[in-house]
């Protein structure tokens, strides 16, 4: 082989193992800093993990390695004691140098990632400072002067979210969102707080995804969109939801189908708790219940019986031999059903009416009494 045949060959080496490096590293110097120790910390996901300790020389240099995978950039950052002095987002084969000081005024070449993380941290510093400024003053402001506060606090807020959603879209290729969409102005005000926000968490893991997809901050990322994406939707639901003002049940009739009180609740429904098992009660749905609906149904009055029955196929027998009109469901947890004291019963059988005014008892004896109720909220 010729030298220039072997040197070609020993390029495409060098080459092919720069491109496999599981490493990057990092030279800098630290300002007013001689002979001092720099911890090297490791963001894992919602905590620092301490990886090393490297001494500056007298001159404040210093350098390092970080073991970093191919496709999963890693959070690295630089403390002096307990101040931050330097913050980067190393890939795999980056040579980054750093030179910052101990107040933490930092200049990263050789990482554009680093860089951008940098700016959003000053970002993020500069609208805390901000709202922690004006929040002082509203303190020992009078109310006037309190009320103008608020909206600049507001207004501080409102300006600095907006900023963030225009940097997480603009950015949407880059780990940088992930921190920033965690980012909170103080303990009780994330910068993405709102339930809609969802959307923005779900995006930048979709396209993280393809961009990062062994990256464990993308897989964090993933699990909170999912979270909150179920947060959203609970909530729209719960918003959807027709108002009641009564507890719904939602129990099985006999062919196993579960109905809700809500879904057949008309102008006026009698919610009526039983025991199949009784022979008093069986009677009481002959000779009252079925002569009153046959005589009001049509006038806006519905009945949904509940057995608490825990023998259910003693209930569904009884069901088939009298064949009622109206909605039965059966709860076979009898006495430890939920709706036992979700709605106060001491005994069986138990009456309430739902009407116009809400849930109330209904003192329900004969036909007689149940009729009077009728007559005056079916008028």
């Amino acid at each position: 082989m010729s030298r220039f045949s072997r040197f070609v060959a020993f390029a495409a080496a060098v080459v092919v193992a720069a491109s496999c490096s599981r490493t990057a590293s990092v030279k800098g110097v630290v300002a007013g800093a001689p002979s001092s120790d720099i911890v090297v910390k490791q963001l894992n996901v919602n905590q620092y993990q301490v990886l090393d300790t490297v001494k500056t020389d007298a001159s404040g240099k210093f350098s390092l390695k970080v073991d970093v995978a191919k496709g999963q950039p890693e959070f690295v950052y630089l403390f002096r004691g307990d101040r931050k002095i330097a913050s980067l987002l190393l890939e795999a084969g980056d040579k980054v140098n750093v030179q910052t000081d101990t107040l933490g005024t930092c200049i990263v070449e050789g990482s554009e990632e680093s860089l951008k993380l940098a700016a959003i941290e000053a970002d993020y510093a500069a609208a805390k400072s901000e709202m922690i400024a004006i929040s002082e003053k509203m303190m020992s402001a009078d109310a006037s002067e309190a009320g103008v506060l608020r909206e600049q606090l507001s207004k501080s807020y409102i300006d600095y979210y907006r900023s963030r959603v225009r940097y997480v879209m603009q950015n949407s290729r880059s780990l940088t969102i992930v921190p920033v969409l965690f980012q909170n102005l103080s303990e009780t005000l994330p910068v993405f707080g709102q339930a809609t926000d969802a959307i923005f968490f779900k995006n930048a893991a979709d396209t993280l995804e393809t961009v990062y997809p062994e990256s464990k901050y993308v897989k964090a990322l993933r699990a909170d969109a999912s979270r909150r994406m179920t947060q959203m939707e609970l909530l729209s639901k719960i918003a959807a939801a027709p108002e009641v003002n009564f507890l719904d049940i939602e129990l099985p009739d006999v062919n196993g189908q579960k109905v809700k009180l809500s879904d057949v609740h008309k102008k006026l429904t009698l919610v009526f708790f039983w025991s199949a098992e009784d022979v008093a009660q069986k009677m009481f749905n002959l000779d009252v219940l079925a002569p009153v609906y046959e005589a009001y149904k049509d006038k806006g009055f519905e009945i949904y019986q509940v057995s608490l029955d825990v023998d259910n196929g003693l209930w569904a027998r009884v069901m088939r031999e009298q064949n009622l009109p109206w909605t039965n469901v059966s709860d076979i947890s009898g006495g430890a059903s939920r709706y036992v004291s979700a709605y106060n019963l001491s005994k069986i059988p138990a009456a309430f009416i739902i009407g116009g005014d809400g849930l109330t008892n209904a003192p329900i004896t004969n036909a007689a009494s149940l009729r009077k109720i009728l007559e005056k909220e079916l008028k």
